[in-house]
C-alpha cells in the first residue's frame, strides 16, 4: 500500500482535530518540512524546536509569530513580536509590575472565583466546563490585574475570541475579527485616557506611569500604541492559554480516569499534573519565526528570509525526549517541555497560568472527583495559534 502524502496544514480543521499522527510522521519522515501552499518550513522534533527557541538571532520574532501576519509586520507590535535589544527593554519594564509576588498574592482571590463558579453545580447533573467555568476564570483574573471592571470582562473575552477565530478557508482575520480589533482598541483607549488623568493601583496604571529605558540611557513614557500592545497581549494571551489548558484538563482526566483518581487521592500531585497536561496538549501548538540566515537541517537548507514554524505540540510528544509520550502520566518526571515556550520568549504569564491551573484543578477535584465528558457536545475553536475547546460538557 502507498502511504498517504504527508501534508501539514495548520488551517485544516480535520488535521487540527487530532494533529498527532501527522506530527509523528513529520518527526520520522520530514523533520524539516516545507509547506508549498503557505510558504513556510516546520521543525517538529524536540531538540530542534528547543534549540531554535533559544536562538533568537537566527530565528527572529520581529516579523511576528503568527504565520498569516509575518508577510506584513505590525508597525506597533506586542512584546512577543520583538527581538533584543528592543524586546529586552520592554520585557524588563513589564516584569517590574508583573511580578511573581504580585501574582502569588492572587491565590486567595482565584480560589474564591473558582468556588463561585463551581459551587452552583454541586449536586447538579453537570455543566459545560469551558463555557461555564474555564473561559470565565482567566478573564476575571487577568482583568483584575489590569483593572478592567467586572461588568466589562465577558465582552472583552468575546472580542478576543473573535480576533482569533478563523472560518474554513480563512488564513487571516476576517471582517468579524477586524471589527473586534476596532472595539478592543476603542475600549483600551478609554482606559488609557482615564489612567493618565487618574492612575490607580493596578497593572494598567503602573504601565501608564512606567518609564521605558532607551538605548542611550534615557527614559520615556510608553506611547498609546505601545500600551495597546501590552494590554492586548496580556488580556488575550492570559485568557486563551488558561481557558484552553483547563478545557484540555477536563477532557483528558475524563479519558484517563486512573490518572484523575491519582490526583484525587493525592492532591500534592496536581502541580505536576498541570505540567503533564501542558506537555500533553500545548494550548499554543506552534510558534512562527523569521529565518535571518541560511540554516541547514538534515541535508536541507532553509534559506534566509523564510518563514519557519516551531511545532511545540509535536516536540512535546517526541519519543526522542519523552518515554511513552502519547500516554498521560501525572507522575511523570518532566525536566523541561516547550508547552509555554522557551528562551527569551518564554511565556511571561507562565507563573499565573500554572497557579490558575493548580487552584482550578484542586477545587474541581475536591467537589467533583468523577465525571464523564459528553463527547458529541465537544466544540473546538479554530485558530492558527491556539488549539482547544470552546465547549466541554461534563456530566456526573
Amino acid at each position: 500500500m502507498t502511504a498517504e502524502p504527508l501534508v501539514y496544514d495548520p488551517y485544516d480543521y480535520s488535521i487540527d482535530a487530532d494533529p498527532y499522527p501527522v506530527f509523528r510522521r513529520l518527526r520520522d519522515e520530514a523533520p524539516i518540512y516545507y509547506n508549498e501552499r503557505y510558504g513556510f518550513w516546520a521543525l517538529s522534533r524536540f531538540r530542534d524546536v528547543l534549540e531554535a527557541s533559544v536562538d533568537h538571532e537566527t530565528f527572529s520574532s520581529a516579523r511576528g509569530t503568527v504565520i498569516e501576519l509575518m508577510d506584513n509586520p505590525m508597525p506597533d507590535p506586542p512584546m512577543i513580536f520583538m527581538d533584543p535589544p528592543r524586546h529586552t527593554r520592554f520585557r524588563k519594564l513589564v516584569s517590574r509590575t508583573f511580578t511573581q509576588r504580585r501574582i502569588g498574592s492572587l491565590e486567595g482571590r482565584i480560589r474564591e472565583l473558582v468556588a463561585g463558579y463551581l459551587d452552583p453545580f454541586v449536586g447538579s447533573g453537570g455543566f459545560d466546563f469551558v463555557a461555564d467555568f474555564s473561559a470565565k476564570l482567566p478573564v476575571m483574573v487577568i482583568s483584575s490585574l489590569l483593572g478592567v471592571p467586572e461588568e466589562d470582562q465577558d465582552q472583552l473575552r468575546h472580542w478576543t475570541d473573535q480576533t482569533l477565530h478563523r472560518d474554513p478557508g480563512e488564513t487571516g482575520p476576517g471582517p468579524a475579527a477586524l471589527d473586534a480589533w476596532k472595539e478592543i482598541w476603542a475600549y483600551w483607549q478609554g482606559h488609557i485616557d482615564a489612567r493618565r488623568r487618574r492612575p490607580g493601583s493596578d497593572v494598567m496604571s503602573d504601565l501608564v506611569r512606567a518609564e521605558l529605558e532607551q538605548g542611550d540611557g534615557t527614559t520615556r513614557a510608553l506611547t498609546d500604541a505601545e500600551l495597546h500592545a501590552f494590554f492586548g497581549l496580556l488580556s488575550a494571551a492570559g485568557n486563551e492559554t488558561v481557558a484552553r489548558m483547563l478545557g484540555w484538563a477536563a477532557l483528558l482526566l475524563a479519558r484517563n480516569p486512573a490518572e484523575r483518581a491519582r490526583l484525587v487521592g493525592n492532591p500534592a500531585l496536581i502541580r505536576n499534573g498541570v505540567e503533564e497536561i501542558l506537555r500533553y496538549e500545548a494550548p499554543s501548538p506552534l510558534q512562527g519565526r523569521w529565518v535571518t540566515r541560511d540554516v541547514e537541517y538534515y541535508g536541507t537548507v532553509v534559506p534566509k528570509d523564510s518563514k519557519l514554524v516551531l511545532l511545540t505540540a509535536s516536540a512535546n510528544r517526541d519519543d526522542r525526549e519523552f518515554e511513552e509520550p502519547d500516554r498521560l502520566d501525572v507522575t511523570r518526571r518532566i525536566e523541561r517541555h516547550v508547552g509555554l515556550g522557551f528562551g527569551i520568549h518564554f511565556c511571561l504569564g507562565a507563573y499565573l497560568a500554572r497557579l490558575e491551573g493548580r487552584v482550578a484543578l484542586e477545587e474541581t477535584l475536591r467537589r467533583f472527583p468523577v465525571w464523564e465528558v459528553e463527547e458529541p457536545g465537544l466544540e473546538m475553536i479554530h485558530t492558527s495559534t491556539v488549539r482547544g475547546y470552546a465547549r466541554v460538557p461534563i456530566r456526573f
